[in-house]
């Protein structure tokens, strides 16, 4: 029986997962493949310590380069993260002729272009299936499930990290700083969780998902980036009060001339599949002409489920290496002649619902102002809740706008927040009013 020969970079927690689903489900993908995927190599700066999966030490080896250039190997798999090596190990890997899969989200939306563009050239696939939802087979289904439809909008919780904490800030009324410590010690959150909480992460997720869905070049600037760090327990029972739930949403909408690419936090139905995607799960709900709308929910990350996305890339190498026909499916599902750029719309040009929370002086005669002002900006109210006075004397005024175009909100909080009744910056969170 013919064998597809794999080298491994990275030999941490999705590293482990990837070598046990490759040793110990060996038969099964033998029976489904037709042919061995042979782990001939597992590279790593630290090859003594135990990940509890038995592995013949003679795969071990700390030589990268004696991986990317054994002329028997045929596929290098990449999960040694962040920028370098990675990117080095990449690019020498495909110009020794040799096809890659990588986890590797950020690496991809800084670099992808230049990768994909020398993988191109040289003949050679890039999987990259395990990038964006862990587990979950986000990418292929869109490229070839959906292929037949014009994707309308993609709505995702992307960041497991985040997720579990608003989650527990939700259902316990715990501070945002309480519960991070409690999800980087449990192992949900790096020591610095910067890329996860400030909306990073995601961003890099939706920056892939853009060209998959929309055929345009990758481009990670472009995406608006808002994390969570400034959610408040009070914002979120206000929000329960009116029927929300918040969760950090990668949002992108295809308006005609224009896209919309956005991570930030967002209130939505608490009926809705999203709003009830909890803890550290992930979920994708995905609105096609054809299909109408569908949802992919499981784990986002993990050792063995991004580990079952990276082997699922393999398979799909080593189908193609085996009838020789690479190239089948392009990278991003359009051929390259059709990857075309398209304006990203700014937040400024957003037309949504807001929740407003004003912090004001208890006086007479306030709201009337902040409405006055709304009112003068062409925002008109469709809720509004005005609370008790805390200690130190102000009162919360808490809103939902019908919608309204986000220019507009700038300029009339901006003014809201110059009045002399107004002790701080009015809080404010877009709303997707679906389910």
């Amino acid at each position: 029986m013919r064998k597809v020969r794999v080298g491994l970079l990275g030999f941490g927690t999705v590293g482990s997962g990837t070598a046990k689903i490759l040793l110990e489900n060996k038969d099964i993908l033998m029976a489904r493949l037709g042919a061995e995927l042979e782990l001939k190599w597992i590279g790593d700066l630290d090859i003594e310590t135990d990940r509890g999966v038995a592995v013949d030490k003679g795969l071990l080896t700390t030589d990268a380069n004696r991986i990317l250039t054994d002329p028997e190997v045929d596929i290098i798999v990449e999960l040694v993260g962040g920028y370098e090596p990675a990117k080095g190990f990449i690019l020498s890997a495909i110009e020794n002729g040799k096809h890659v899969v990588t986890a590797n989200k950020a690496l991809l939306a800084a670099y992808g272009e230049e990768i994909f563009s020398a993988a191109t050239k040289r003949g050679v696939e890039i999987g990259f299936e395990a990038s964006v939802g862990g587990g979950i087979p986000l990418l292929r289904s869109i490229k070839e499930g959906l292929v037949s439809n014009r994707i309308q909008g993609l709505f995702g919780i992307l960041n497991g990290t985040s997720n579990y904490i608003l989650t527990k800030m939700t259902d316990e009324g715990k501070p945002f700083s309480e519960v991070l410590k409690e999800a980087q010690d449990l192992g949900y959150a790096e020591a610095d969780p910067t890329f996860d909480v400030e909306g990073v992460d995601a961003a890099h997720k939706l920056t892939i998902l853009l060209s998959i869905a929309y055929g345009v070049p990758i481009d990670f600037n472009s995406v608006y980036t808002e994390g969570i760090s400034k959610i408040t327990p009070l914002d979120i029972t206000f929000m329960k009060e009116f029927g929300y739930r918040i969760k950090l949403l990668a949002i992108s909408k295809d308006d005609g001339d224009s896209i919309e690419a956005r991570v930030h936090p967002t209130l939505i139905p608490e009926g809705s599949l999203l709003a009830n995607v909890n803890a550290a799960y992930n979920a994708l709900y995905i609105m096609g002409d054809a299909v109408g709308s569908v949802m992919f929910y499981g784990p986002g990350a993990g050792m063995m489920p991004t580990g079952s996305a990276v082997v699922s890339d393999l398979v799909d190498v080593a189908r193609n290496i085996l009838s020789g026909a690479t190239g089948r499916v392009p990278y991003f599902g359009y051929q390259t002649a059709d990857v075309r750029p398209r304006p990203i719309k700014p937040p400024s040009e957003l037309y949504a619902k807001y929740y407003f929370r004003v912090s004001a002086h208890d006086r007479p005669g306030v709201l009337s102002k902040i409405s006055g002002i709304l009112g003068d900006n062409d925002i008109s109210i469709e809720s509004v809740h005005q609370k008790g006075r805390d200690l130190v004397g102000a009162v919360p005024i808490v809103m939902i706008t019908h919608e309204a175009h986000e220019a507009a909100v700038c300029a009339a909080l901006s003014r809201i927040d110059e009045l002399d009744v107004v002790r701080d910056k009015t809080v404010m969170i877009r709303i997707e009013d679906w389910s």
